[in-house]
Formats: structure tokens, C-alpha cells, sequence
């Protein structure tokens, strides 16, 4: 397991959230081991909706996601627990209470629980799937996922973006983040902010981040109610056509992201040509400490998008960037005083969440292959770019969504279509 969260708040187990924990690190070390001289293989099979796996003790793993078809405003979600090898179905919950359709979460909470948002309703099972608590949270519309606090509770926020089919004439409302119980599911804090926020929530022990539409926030728990800091208020959006940010990377002194998510409710089984922002996409990086705000062309070509977090490799000074509508994913060396460098790029059609093995700085990715539509686990050396491996991962949608690192030598993978599982 890897050393570098403070995630007292969850299951001590590689994965137990979406990024393996608040800071959004996507790391876990000896994740790789072995793969460059083993031959690796690719199970999979249809999971409509699913988001993301994750898991609790030794040879458990869920999988979470949410009902397709029907009317946008009325999905479910559902939890499995799943073979850790076969990916066969072994238990599972349906028609848990959601709303609107964008991807939620699922993390093993340190009290045993599991804790699932989607829409605008979180819920409490056990490890056995039995519902415990469910409460419906108080803005009509999705609320994108939560983190836990050392302390166990829950922090969570209303999704501020253009969801798919949405009128011409809609207007984001000023994001409310909500700290709950984990036992009740209670509001017992709440911040209404002076932007949407489309990005998920980052935290550090009792500090959360959020990436408003245009500028950063940051709040303090301090065991009884969430306060916002007046003094840190960067702006990173700056620049005539540049849109909005997303997850934030909390890594080296620095919150980092990637900018340019307009448009990323057109996903159409892919990201590839699907961007509208007029200026370049960029690797966002804000100083923690004095809130300096400096940007990093990723390739330099307009009409960009992403929808998912860069990598920050912290032993290696290195950053992974991606451009998924204009299909680069590119890497840069990172100097003592944060600034940036290009050091290697690659034409690779990459739009979800990744995974980094600091020890063997090795690194997971994927590539849609937009003539044969099939996804691709693609590993790569982050300090070269060079490939390692590749192997369709059995589905035919470009996943946007999260890995995660199982055991035995294995990761999962998910899209909106199908569940996969990469071993060696």
C-alpha cells in the first residue's frame, strides 16, 4: 500500500476510493511489478454504467455505477461485489435512490461501511450491500462524488456543469459543499461558494479544495463546521477561450489540473474531436502556499478538452498531461520552483483517470482505438513515454471514468459499457 496518503478515514486497503485517496495521487507502489517480462491477459465483461472499483479487505472488490436509458433526471445507482478474477457478479444491490446521470463514487470508509453518492442522494451499506442509511441531499442535481476526513466524516458538493441535453439557456448555480455524518448522513456543516464547480473535491487531513469554474477554494474542517480561507482566492482562468478545471492533484507543494473541460458532456463513446475551447488546454499548477498561478501548453492546439486529472510522479519531478479531443498525452519535468519543461509526447487517444507505480515508475493509461472502437490498457515508462504493454481491454466505449489496482498483479478498469480486469 502506498505511504503517501493521509486517508485515516478509509479501509486500509490499496484502493479504497476513486485515486486511491483524497490528495487524487492515482498511486500505488509495486503496482507494476513484474509486467515488463510477464505476459499479460485482459478479462472482461459488460457493466452498463459502471464508474469505478474498489477495494476493502483481501479478495473483496466493488463495483459501482448507475442505471442507462430512461429519463436523465431519474437514474438509480447500484453497487456489486464482484470475483476478483473472473469479474462474475457475486452480490449485488440495485435501484439505490440517485437523480440526475453523472458519475458518482464509492469508497470504503474506515468504519467498514461502504459509502456511495450519486445524483443527489448518498447512502451507507455494509459490506454485505445492506443498506444502512440513505438521505436525499438538498440541490436538484448530481452531486459528483465526495471524500472522507481523517475523522470519518464525509464532504461532498453539488456538480455545477452542462449536463448532456441540457437547454441552451442553462446557467450554472454557485457550488454548496456539504460536510455529513458517516453514520447518519446528516448536513452538519455547509459553504456556498461564489462559483460552480465542476471539478470533484481534493483534500489534505482537514483542508478540502475546490476547483470553481474559475478560480480555486480552499476550506479548513475543524471538527465541527467547514470554514472557507478569504486569503487564498488564485484565478487560473485567464485567458480568452479557456475553460473551466478539473480534479486537482494535491502533489510537491501544488494543486495541479487540466483546464479546458467545456464540452465534455458531448462524450459520444469518445472524446476525440469533441472540444470547443478556442485556446490551448493546459496543465494548471497552483502554489499551495503563495496562490501563483502558472500554465503549461499540453500540445498547443486549440479546441481541446479533458475531463479527468494530470499525474504527478513526486520522485521523479515529472508531470502527465493529457489532450483527449486532440488525442496527446505528453509528460514534463517539473524544477525545484514548479515550473514546467516538455519531455516527451505521445499521439494517444487517453481520457480517464490513471495509475502510477512509483517504484517501478511505471504507468497506467489508454488509448481508444476510434476505427475499430475498442478501448486500450496501454503502460508506459513515465520517464520515457516508452510502451510497455498494450492489450484491448474489451470495451468498445473510451472510458472517462477510474481505474484501480486490485491484487495479485492486477488492475481494473472501467467504462460506461464494461468492467476489465488487466493481470500478469
Amino acid at each position: 500500500m502506498s505511504e503517501a496518503f493521509p486517508r485515516s478515514g478509509y479501509w486500509p486497503s490499496s484502493w479504497p476510493a476513486e485515486d486511491a485517496g483524497p490528495l487524487r495521487q492515482q498511486v500505488t507502489a509495486g503496482a507494476f511489478a513484474g509486467l515488463p517480462t510477464a505476459d499479460p491477459r485482459v478479462v472482461s465483461r459488460d457493466a452498463h454504467g459502471a464508474t469505478m472499483v474498489v477495494r476493502r479487505d483481501s479478495g473483496e472488490v466493488f463495483l459501482h455505477g448507475h442505471s442507462v436509458g430512461g429519463e436523465s433526471s431519474v437514474q438509480t445507482s447500484w453497487v456489486e461485489r464482484i470475483d476478483p478474477n473472473t469479474l462474475e457478479t457475486l452480490k449485488r444491490v440495485d435501484e439505490l435512490p440517485g437523480g440526475s446521470a453523472w458519475p458518482g463514487g464509492i469508497a470504503a470508509h474506515a468504519d467498514g461501511s461502504l459509502i456511495i453518492v450519486f445524483g443527489n442522494h448518498v447512502h451507507r451499506l455494509t459490506a454485505n450491500l445492506e443498506v444502512e442509511a440513505s438521505v436525499e441531499l438538498p440541490r436538484e442535481r448530481p452531486y459528483n462524488s465526495f471524500v472522507v476526513l481523517p475523522d470519518g466524516h464525509l464532504v461532498t458538493k453539488d456538480f455545477g456543469g452542462r449536463l448532456p441535453g441540457a437547454e441552451a439557456s442553462f446557467v450554472a448555480e454557485n457550488c454548496e459543499v456539504l460536510v455529513l455524518s458517516p453514520t447518519t448522513l446528516e448536513i452538519v456543516s455547509r459553504v456556498e461558494l461564489s462559483e460552480p464547480s465542476i471539478a470533484r473535491l481534493s483534500a489534505d487531513g482537514d483542508t478540502v479544495y475546490v476547483v470553481g469554474d474559475h478560480s480555486m477554494f480552499r476550506l479548513a474542517w475543524n471538527g465541527a463546521s467547514l470554514e472557507l480561507d478569504p486569503t487564498f482566492t488564485p484565478r487560473y482562468r485567464t485567458i480568452e477561450g479557456q475553460t473551466y478545471g478539473w480534479d486537482a492533484v494535491l502533489a510537491l507543494g501544488a494543486a495541479w489540473f487540466l483546464d479546458n473541460g467545456g464540452g465534455s458532456e458531448n462524450y459520444v463513446g469518445t472524446f476525440r474531436g469533441q472540444g470547443i475551447s478556442p485556446a490551448p488546454l493546459h496543465l494548471v499548477r497552483v502554489d499551495l502556499e503563495t496562490a501563483a498561478v502558472a500554465l503549461t501548453e499540453i500540445c498547443g492546439l486549440p479546441n481541446g478538452m479533458v475531463a479527468n486529472p494530470p499525474l504527478i510522479d513526486e520522485r521523479r519531478m515529472i508531470a502527465v498531461g493529457f489532450d483527449s479531443a486532440n488525442g496527446v498525452l505528453a509528460a514534463f519535468d517539473i524544477d525545484a520552483d514548479g515550473s514546467t519543461s516538455p519531455r516527451w509526447s505521445v499521439e494517444q487517444n487517453h481520457g480517464s483517470h490513471m495509475i502510477l507505480d512509483p517504484t517501478s515508475g511505471l504507468f497506467l493509461s489508454a488509448h481508444h482505438d476510434n476505427e475499430r472502437w475498442m478501448e486500450q490498457f496501454v503502460v508506459r515508462e513515465i520517464a520515457s513515454g516508452r510502451e510497455v504493454a498494450r492489450l484491448d481491454s474489451g470495451s468498445p466505449l473510451q472510458s472517462v471514468v477510474f481505474p484501480a489496482v486490485g491484487e495479485s498483479r492486477t488492475v481494473y478498469a472501467c467504462s460506461f459499457s464494461t468492467v476489465s480486469a488487466l493481470s500478469w
